[in-house]
């Protein structure tokens, strides 16, 4: 994996260990000659791990909507820096150029864009690997509602098999590397036949 998109809070949240980790996440990309790419806020969650890649001596590709600079305050500091039109055109773009995904604590923002690409992985639209930093159990009520879904018969269970989950940005770099996509049933060809 040469870029990896993050989603991640503009916010720092109530623990250091977020901050910590996301700090810990962007030293590895920078050793591993990862290149981050991400919403390009200078706030939050989100500035701390592109802050970490650019003090390492990494790249650090940030995309925003034009619409958002006020909100999200946009990095000035970054390697590249993209504008897009809309938040449509934002996470097609972010797709497009990455080799990965990983969630970090955050938000309706972050849990939008987390859902999206898991939605995007069960369609067949990427079999890129998705992962989730469960920094203190952050994502565990996440995952407990996936299960619930797959119980309750709204969803395969081979779906919750689009994602790793790791406590600490070691384990989950790991795990993303190693990351095999499952086969997938194709909904969409199954209705192009009838």
């Amino acid at each position: 994996m040469k870029k990896i998109c993050v989603y991640a809070g503009s916010n720092l949240g109530n623990r250091e260990s977020f901050s910590l980790q996301a700090k810990k996440l962007g030293s590895l990309f920078a050793s591993n000659n990862i290149d981050l790419i991400y919403g390009g806020s200078r706030l939050g969650i989100m500035a701390e791990i592109a802050n970490e890649v650019l003090k390492q001596g990494g790249n650090v590709i940030g995309i925003m909507p034009g619409g958002l600079f006020r909100g999200e305050v946009a990095h000035k500091g970054l390697t590249q820096f993209i504008e897009t039109e809309s938040m449509h055109e934002r996470k097609a773009l972010m797709n497009e150029m990455s080799d990965g995904f990983i969630a970090l604590p955050g938000g309706i923002g972050t849990f939008d864009e987390l859902f999206e690409i898991i939605c995007w992985a069960q369609i067949g639209i990427h079999n890129k690997p998705i992962g989730l930093l469960n920094v203190d159990n952050f994502f565990s009520p996440v995952l407990d509602l996936l299960k619930h879904a797959v119980k309750e018969g709204f969803m395969n269970e081979n779906t919750l098999s689009l994602f790793v989950v790791a406590e600490n940005a070691d384990d989950l770099l790991k795990l993303m590397q190693n990351y095999e996509p499952p086969v997938m049933e194709n909904k969409w060809k199954q209705l192009e036949g009838k």
